[in-house]
Parts: structure tokens; sequence; C-alpha cells
């Protein structure tokens, strides 16, 4: 009677969700590959021109000035905009834009700025470009960062190039290609269930994501144990004369295969693939370190120190500090701090450094060992700490696409959470950090879902090869998941009742053998 009843809540909760699990594992190769359309720091830089020192006239404390006390407590930058070196002054997620040429601050944002900033992007004349009105999101405008950025005006070129342009900041919010949008379709849309209809209702979506996944690792839970049930060692079923130790024929038996060797592997993925909506607050951890603190001061702020007014910079205008390096193609210039003392941190192309102290030369990192000095002095109240160095991915700190920075400090302290810090010397900024309290989001959801051990992603294409096998079986798993549904389905709908409207009781399935 538990056989049955196991039997048939697997069979239904298969019906009902067999072609959303189908969607989830083919896309999930599109995933490794492809990712959801977006515009990162790296695209602005690599769109952004070089700076020119010639027009750098205003200095720091000059471009605060132009603003009000509580705009130029936060962070400041020095790049460009429509083309002119401006100062970003950041607080929170309010932003005031004072250009370094004239002082003037931008407000306004005109039809021809807007225009001028989608053909800088796509290198494209924009008298050749499509122009619509964005109001509210669409297909590639769902993502909730993009929120602040509407209305915008979208440009579309013959190439396939699709540049969305805030008319509140006149910056490049989102960009599009012909062949992000096709990677898009056959990854990040079908696997986050990301279509417009449902994305636009965030909550909405996230209880369809959760309760899908959800009942996914419940399905694939219920599939093993009526798998390792119905299994027999001892080959008491009979099939095509030749004993067998499973008691299916047919799509069944396929099912049954496929659901002994990959089934484990579906439902820790679509557990783990719960986990990333956070379906159960406080679980997932957050973030170690970003707001942690050793001995009363966190490892970020010991680093920086006392945030730097403008007027620290005085004795090297940025001018001259673009002219030491005159050389090279600065692209950013953050106006930072190392153990309090004001420092510029010049960024090149490509996401190289340069290193400027407004008492010194450029170089190209920090010092090591006095980095190694302002961690060990904060964290000394927390039990002290072990620094090394790191020269490959470890187990918390990784990326496949090898990407991040290396070589990196890394800072062990000697706390009960085995708080871990990863720190870049040629920037002195932490890049990675790890503690107890996110074994949660490390383990049972990347390690789960992504498969990411360093074993594996040290020796591509092994990953590859490997998480691919995975999704194919899973993929196969639930392709004969989906024709069962269609027979169970077709048999409710045309065989409950004869031609004389009698009702018949429906017969055990045909697949199954005698033993």
């Amino acid at each position: 009677m538990l056989k049955r009843g196991l039997i048939f809540v697997h069979r239904w909760l298969g019906i009902t969700l067999c072609l959303i699990f189908l969607l989830w594992f083919p896309s999930g190769i599109g995933m490794m590959y492809w990712d959801f359309p977006s515009v990162g720091p790296g695209d602005r830089l690599e769109h952004s021109p070089a700076l020119d020192p010639s027009k750098v006239v205003l200095s720091p404390e000059e471009a605060a000035a132009k603003l009000d006390e509580e705009q130029q407590a936060g962070q400041v930058r020095l790049n460009t905009f429509d083309g002119r070196p401006v100062y970003r002054f950041r607080t929170g997620r309010g932003e005031a834009i004072v250009y370094a040429d004239t002082g003037e601050e931008q407000i306004l944002v005109p039809n021809d700025m807007m225009n001028r900033a989608a053909s800088a992007w796509s290198g494209q004349p924009i008298g050749t470009a499509t122009v619509e009105p964005v109001e509210e999101a669409d297909q590639w405008t769902i993502q909730s960062p993009l929120r602040n950025f509407f209305p915008m005006s979208k440009y579309s070129w013959p190439d396939g190039q699709q540049v969305y342009v805030s008319e509140a900041t006149g910056e490049v919010a989102q960009y599009t290609t012909t062949a992000s949008r096709w990677g898009a379709y056959v990854g990040a849309i079908p696997h986050w269930m990301n279509f417009l209809p449902l994305r636009k209702y965030g909550e909405q979506w996230s209880q369809v994501v959760i309760w899908s996944s959800g009942i996914a690792t419940v399905a694939s839970m219920l599939g093993i144990v009526i798998g390792l049930w119905m299994y027999s060692p001892a080959k008491r079923y009979r099939f095509e004369g030749a004993p067998t130790s499973i008691p299916y024929r047919g799509q069944k038996r396929w099912h049954m295969i496929f659901g002994l060797v990959f089934g484990l592997g579906a439902a820790t993925w679509a557990f783990s693939g719960m986990l990333s909506m956070d379906p159960f607050p406080g679980t997932m951890g957050g973030q170690a370190g970003g707001g942690r603190r050793a001995g009363g001061v966190s490892i970020p702020q010991a680093l920086r120190g006392r945030r730097p007014q403008p007027s620290a910079f005085a004795p090297k205008h940025p001018r001259e500090a673009l002219m030491q390096i005159s050389g090279l193609q600065v692209k950013d210039l953050e106006l930072t701090s190392f153990a309090g003392e004001p420092v510029y941190v010049a960024t090149l192309g490509q996401s190289q450094t340069r290193i400027i102290p407004v008492k010194g030369e450029p170089q190209t990192a920090f010092d090591r060992q006095r980095i190694v000095d302002v961690v060990s002095k904060a964290a000394e109240a927390s039990g002290g700490v072990e620094v090394s160095v790191l020269e490959q991915y470890d187990r918390y700190y990784l990326d496949r696409r090898r990407e991040r920075p290396l070589p990196v400090l890394l800072a062990r302290l000697n706390d009960a959470e085995h708080t871990r810090y990863y720190i870049d010397p040629k920037t002195a900024r932490v890049v990675g950090n790890y503690s107890s309290r996110n074994w949660v989001t490390r383990w049972l959801y990347h390690g789960l879902h992504s498969l990411d051990f360093p074993w594996l992603y040290n020796y591509r294409p092994l990953w590859d090869i490997v998480v691919i096998t995975f999704m194919v079986g899973g993929t196969a798993l639930c392709v004969t998941s989906l024709i069962l549904a269609w027979r169970v389905l077709g048999r409710k709908l045309a065989g409950l009742t004869t031609a004389g409207g009698v009702r018949r009781a429906p017969a055990l399935s045909e697949d199954l053998l005698v033993e």
C-alpha cells in the first residue's frame, strides 16, 4: 500500500512539472558558457576612453566645493562622461558628477547626449539606429539593478546591437547583441525562468522558482526510494526471457535506469537551485568579511583607513598623477587611501592597475609586508592571523574563467568562524572572503549546483565533461518522464470510459514485468 502511494505521488508530481524540469538540464549547459546580457564594470572600462591629463583642470577639492557636504562624503573617482573628464562622488546609491574641465555639475540629459553615448558604445552612426522609448521592463531589462535607470531609450542597429541608455543618467544601462540574446535564450532565460510575463512580478516569480525546485527535489527523492525498493539484486524479474533486476520494460525501464544513475544528482541539483532563492532567510550566511570585524576593526576598513578628504590630494593634482604614468592609458583614477594615507589607484585597460601615492613615485603594487602588518594589527584582538601567499585558487577562492586576481594574500583569522580574507596586493583590496557562516552558500549551493571544486576547475575541460555528462543524463531522465506523462494523460483523457459510457478501471501499467 505504501509503495503504491509513493508511486502515485511521484507519478503525478512528475506529470505536473516534468516540462519545467526538462527546461533546467539542457539550459544548464547553456549557462556554462553564456550569461544573461548585462553591463558590468569591466564592460564600462572597455568602452571608456582614456583620461587626457591636459583636460583635468579642477582639483578634487575644487570639484567637491561645487557640491553639498553630504554629497562630498562618499567615494571619489575620476573618469570620463560624454567624452569629458569628470569627478564622480558616490554616497550610497546616489552619485553626483562634476566635470573636471569646467566645474559644472552634470544634471540634465538631453537627447544629443544620449545619442552620443549609444553611438560611442556601439561604434555605429546614430543615423542608422532605430530608437524607441522603454518605460517599463522588457525581456532584457528585467534585472532588479536596472530599476533605477528607467525610463530608457533603446537604440537598435541593423547588425543586431541594442543599446539601452538611461534618460535619468545618460549612461548605458544595458547592451545586447544577436549572439548574447541567443545565448540567453538557450541558457539563462529558461534556466532562471526569466520569461518576461512572469519575471516582471518579482515576488510571484520567486515563489514559482522556489516551489518548482522544491517539488522537483521531493519528486526526485521519491523516485530514488521507489527505484531502490523495486530494484531486485537477485534478478527475480524476466525481460525478453532473461533475468533482470528492473521490473519494467519500455520507457519506464529507461526512466528507472536513468533515475538510479542520475536521480541523486538531480535531487541535489534541484535542492541547491532552490537555495539560490534564499527560501529560508538567514541560512545562506550572507557575505563574510565585508562587514566582519576583527578586534573591532574590519579588515577592509583597516586596509583603507579613514576615508581621505578631497583636500588630502592637494599635494599632487590628479593631472600630475596621470602625467607620472603618461605612457599608459588610464581609464579610471580612484581617490582612496591605504592605511590612512591618500593614494591614487589608476585602472588601465584589461583591469591592470598602478598605484600612485600622493607622496611618492608610482608602483605596480603595495608593499606586501606593509599589508601583512596592517592586517596583523587589526586582527590582534580576535586571536591573531596567519598570512600566506596564494598562487593558485583554493576551495573558497576560485574562478573557472580564471579572471579573479592571482596571486593574492590569504589572511586566516584565528577566530571561531575560521574567517579567511583574500587580498589583492596590487590594490590592497579584499577580493574574496569566507567564514564558517557561509558553508551553506559555499557547499550546498555553489558546490552542489555548479560543482565548483578546484580539482575540477583547475583541470578543464574535466569540469565541462563531468557537468555536461550530468546534464545530458538529467535531460534523458526528464525526457522519459515527459513521455510517460503524455501516455498517462492520454489514457486518462481517452480511456476512462468505454464507448457505451461505462467507466472501466485503469489497468496496471502494461510496462510492468512479472516476477
